[in-house]
């Protein structure tokens, strides 16, 4: 039985950081319901190519963004917008210790299912709200998008390649980090309401916004600005105070050296054959590496460029040097470590066949993260849910159907 079999979960949210929290807490056990507009559900699952594919290796509809936040969660499709189609909701919170939703500020008020409205069908329910801006200020009723927010909450101004550098810009992340970070911090806060509520009988609202999570998650980026006044700049895959701290190109790749001591370096250079740059008198010390980062930097990408990937690596290693490859995603999971860590998870799906997914990182003794479900199909619950759940019958529930509503 996973640490939260006892919590049910209605998640009313759409796209990445609402589904990435309800996901980690079906991952620990929660009873999760996703509700999805009918006939179109979930915006993500037409975000595609590229789509899982089935036994015979033809695409099927399953996007691989659905699948990668919506495993172990059930899917029932309703229409909100409905008398009927609220009534189910309300019912469902009522069932529910929590509900998640990621509407624009005040748009669920109208359907009678924002927190005030829902507290009086359950008087102790947890109720998180994640938006762009959060429910107050003068941004709270704009969208919010995580690429607007990662230039917005500083993460651009100090990602991209240094000014002077070719190709210097700000950059943002490869991957939603605004999102996920925001989804992180949101299945926590509930975790913390959980616990307050099964101590007190108190439910409670809980408003993320992406803009305070995107300004938290800069840590010492932030608190270096505050400390000093001083506005961080952009420095690429390099460090301002250590050289060499940073990518460096290989025959057949990039790899990561990250030299932090002056015997590391002299290490570093021996390994490639070039040990005079450790006794040169403008680089026997990190604080003059510093100074001249331009003109030694050249001379180490000359020295890497030598041999591969994989032999630098070989090399650092046995010379106790700090370093790692640049994988891509094919090498990311044929690494051995990942292989060991099973990261990689194959699950049963009813179009899919088996289905590849991204184990969850969250490793419990006592009460072990598992798969229960794979992401659902469209509406694939909606039946058994209001069957079993809500007690309809199946005159009922064809009505509800032929509606539209369902």
């Amino acid at each position: 039985m996973g640490a939260l079999s006892h919590i049910r979960v209605l998640d009313l949210s759409r796209v990445l950081a609402g589904p990435w929290c309800a996901q980690n807490l079906a991952d620990l056990g929660a009873d999760v319901i996703k509700v999805e507009r009918p006939r179109a559900g979930d915006d993500t699952r037409h975000w595609g190519p590229p789509f899982a594919k089935d036994a015979q290796g033809n695409d099927t509809e399953e996007t691989a963004y659905f699948i990668a936040i919506n495993r172990n969660k059930q899917s029932i499709t309703v229409d909100i917008s409905q008398p009927e189609g609220q009534e189910i909701i309300r019912k469902l919170a009522k069932q529910s210790d929590v509900v998640i939703e990621n509407y624009k500020v005040g748009q669920l008020k109208k359907y009678g299912l924002d927190y005030d409205s829902l507290k009086e069908v359950k008087s102790d329910l947890i109720y998180c709200s994640i938006t762009g801006f959060g429910q107050t200020g003068p941004y709270a009723h704009r969208p919010g998008y995580d690429f607007i927010v990662q230039g917005m909450g500083g993460f651009m101004s100090v990602t991209g390649e240094a000014d002077g550098f070719p190709g210097a810009s700000p950059q943002k992340a490869g991957v939603a980090i605004a999102d996920i970070f925001t989804g992180m911090y949101a299945s926590t806060a509930i975790l913390a309401a959980v616990v307050h509520r099964d101590r007190t009988g108190e439910g409670q609202y809980i408003d993320m916004a992406l803009l305070d999570t995107q300004i938290a998650v800069m840590a010492n980026v932030s608190s270096a600005y505050l400390c000093s006044d001083e506005i961080p700049h952009r420095w690429g895959n390099a460090s301002p105070t250590i050289v060499p701290y940073q990518t460096l190109p290989t025959s057949d790749g990039w790899m990561i050296v990250a030299a932090g001591n002056n015997g590391q370096f002299r290490h570093f250079v021996t390994a490639g054959g070039e040990a005079h740059l450790a006794d040169n008198p403008l680089y026997c010390e990190n604080p003059l590496r510093v100074q001249h980062r331009k003109q030694l930097v050249p001379l180490l990408e000359e020295m890497t460029l030598k041999k591969t990937k994989s032999e630098w690596i070989a090399l650092l290693e046995e010379a106790g040097v700090p370093c790692g490859p640049i994988n891509n995603f094919k090498e990311v999971f044929e690494n051995e470590q990942v292989q060991a860590r099973k990261i990689q998870l194959q699950v049963p799906h009813p179009s899919a066949g088996q289905m590849k997914l991204v184990a969850s990182p969250m490793r419990l003794s006592k009460t072990p993260v598992e798969v229960r479900l794979p992401p659902p199909t469209l509406g694939q619950h909606t039946e058994a849910i209001l069957r079993d759940r809500l007690k309809l019958n199946s005159d009922a529930i064809d009505q509800l159907r032929q509606k539209g509503i369902v």
